[in-house]
């Protein structure tokens, strides 16, 4: 039996994905990320997309859950403050990249060559290289000119975020929102048909 995956990583991006592990349900806001095994899931979880994670990062996280988990959530603090005024149509801050270059600082690249890709791999204390990992994430983010497009979803009840390059997408998915919002439509028109 498959585990259903509890983290809606709908971005495709590390930042992101990190500052979506807060979310909405029934109404109440929820953090997926409470306790140090919620980060060691949500982690393994995001694993598939960076082909240079193995078991011995992972033996290093472990061996440091507890900073690993407090500067995680500190990212993402900063992160989720940041990417909900660039939603809200405000500049990106110099200060913001220069806190995001910081974070590669401490733990800057060297590349290796993995399934034929040259892949960023940052060396330094385990934390720092997920920092480093998450910042890079944004800077190419804000590099690539997607930042801009950063868009809140169109449900007051939701806080996710989502980059729409098309400028059409109301939703952080349908999945998770558009359906629900389809669905509520069809019942109050059922209703009033009634």
């Amino acid at each position: 039996m498959t585990k259903t995956n509890k983290f809606p990583l709908i971005s495709g991006n590390l930042s992101l994905d990190l500052v979506n592990t807060e979310l909405v349900k029934r109404g109440q806001r929820h953090d997926l990320l409470l306790l140090e095994r919620d980060v060691l899931e949500w982690l393994h979880v995001i694993k598939a997309e960076n082909a240079f994670w193995d078991d011995r990062l992972f033996f290093k996280i472990e061996e440091r859950i507890g900073q690993v988990f407090l500067c995680i959530l500190e990212m993402r603090a900063v992160l989720r403050e940041r990417f909900e005024l660039i939603a809200d149509g405000q500049s990106i801050p110099d200060e913001f990249i220069s806190f995001l270059e910081n974070k590669i600082e401490k733990a800057p690249f060297i590349y290796k060559l993995i399934n034929q890709k040259l892949i960023p791999s940052p060396i330094g204390e385990i934390e720092d290289v997920l920092l480093s990992l998450i910042a890079f994430d944004a800077l190419t983010l804000i590099e690539s000119n997607k930042l801009p497009s950063l868009k809140r979803c169109s449900n007051p009840d939701c806080v996710l975020l989502f980059i729409d390059e098309s400028g059409r997408r109301k939703w952080c998915s349908m999945k998770i929102c558009g359906n629900r919002k389809k669905v509520a439509r069809f019942q109050h028109r059922k209703s009033d048909d009634e």
